[in-house]
């Protein structure tokens, strides 16, 4: 089988190579005395030499052979476990590589994790259920991820590797954020944001990356709804120096901690930097942008219902003083004593009609003019209407 290898490597045309790996595999799977003990260990070394020779192939060449190997060894795959393995993992960066994401994740999730054949670490099992998700997650793609996550959990308790717990973190953070559990994406991402060290076994830990998670803990927190718990967590984000130096979200981070009314313009800018699943419509056709407009509503009412302390009087005399102020046509508007409110009307309809007042006279002076002129009546230089 070598020596065949050898010969289709060396073959130019592909479409003749793909033919000739095949033939060589369904011979070789074909044999009967494969699976005799004594020949056992052997076609398992010819099997991997094979599934080696597949990354010396271009991709698409590579991605035919290979799915085409998986097909043949499926009935006898308990023999060939450890040569099927290198086979998926092969194609799975081959797909990861061309950014098909689930495909890559398909390919992994064919890998039988729970063989009583041969002996599987458990940072093994581990780092794979880490895999299969992170990929599903750039399809966004949560139920998959998700399923792989939850088998993670229960790996991840005795895991000592440090590495794989930190992505097992990122990855459970991001799935909490695409269900739209804000407040437990946003504990999740502050979590990993505080990480200390700078390099975790092999890995180095980018600054950027613990900034990104700290902004994606202050969205998701703007995103969660009102309640006490997102209230404590926006102190604790307000309080922290690093989000006022280095985060561009610090602004709205601070109205929203402050109670202040956020402007259109700043929400607008606010939804830019959405992911596409912060954006989306939910299934009663509100959206994930609805808490600001609560937001504001209850900076409104806040801000009218504390108008005396503003004005540093009893909220009585503010009373009393806006009364008067209604009643002598000094300001317009109506307060409601049962609920403590009062509520503003605008101008601008009144200033609208003394503008049209104005103009309607400026109209017919200038026809009374008009007229003079035509009759040849002497008409003042200062009041000649202009052509």
């Amino acid at each position: 089988m070598e020596e065949a290898l050898r010969n289709a490597s060396a073959i130019s045309d592909q479409l003749q190579k793909i033919e000739q790996y095949k033939l060589i595999l369904s011979s070789f799977l074909s044999s009967n005395d494969l699976l005799q003990s004594k020949t056992l260990h052997r076609s398992q070394q010819l099997l991997q030499s094979f599934a080696q020779e597949l990354g010396r192939l271009v991709a698409e060449t590579q991605k035919e052979i290979a799915l085409f190997t998986l097909t043949q060894i499926q009935p006898r795959v308990v023999s060939f476990e450890e040569q099927a393995l290198v086979i998926r993992e092969k194609l799975a960066a081959l797909y990861e590589s061309e950014q098909e994401w689930s495909r890559a994740a398909q390919m992994l999730s064919g890998i039988d994790l729970d063989s009583g054949m041969r002996g599987v670490d458990e940072n093994f099992k581990l780092s794979k259920c880490i895999q299969i998700a992170r990929l599903y997650l750039e399809d966004e793609d949560t139920v998959n991820a998700e399923t792989y996550i939850n088998k993670a959990s229960f790996l991840v308790g005795s895991s000592q590797n440090e590495v794989l717990n930190l992505q097992y973190k990122v990855c459970y953070a991001r799935i909490l954020d695409m269900k739209r559990k804000f407040l437990e994406a946003a504990l999740r991402y502050y979590g990993i944001s505080q990480i200390e060290q700078r390099h975790i076994g092999d890995e180095e830990i980018d600054e950027n990356a613990l900034e990104q998670a700290l902004s994606a803990a202050v969205t998701c927190t703007i995103l969660a709804g009102a309640g006490p718990q997102r209230s404590r967590v926006l102190a604790t984000l307000y309080k922290d120096e690093r989000c006022c130096s280095k985060l561009m979200i610090y602004p709205i981070l601070q109205k929203v901690y402050l109670e202040r009314i956020l402007r259109k313009p700043e929400i607008d800018a606010f939804a830019e930097e959405l992911r596409p699943h912060q954006k989306a419509s939910l299934s009663d056709k509100s959206t994930v942008l609805d808490p600001m407009i609560e937001h504001n509503l209850l900076s409104a009412s806040k801000l009218f219902d504390e108008l005396g302390t503003l004005l540093g009087i009893d909220p009585t005399k503010a009373e009393k003083i806006a009364s008067n102020m209604i009643c002598q046509d000094r300001m317009r508007g109506s307060i409601d004593q049962e609920e403590a409110v009062i509520h503003f009307e605008d101008d601008i309809e009144e200033l609208q009609q003394w503008d049209h007042q104005i103009s309607g006279v400026c109209q017919s002076l200038n026809d009374i003019l008009d007229g003079m002129a035509k009759k040849g009546l002497p008409v003042p230089v200062g009041l000649v209407p202009k052509s």
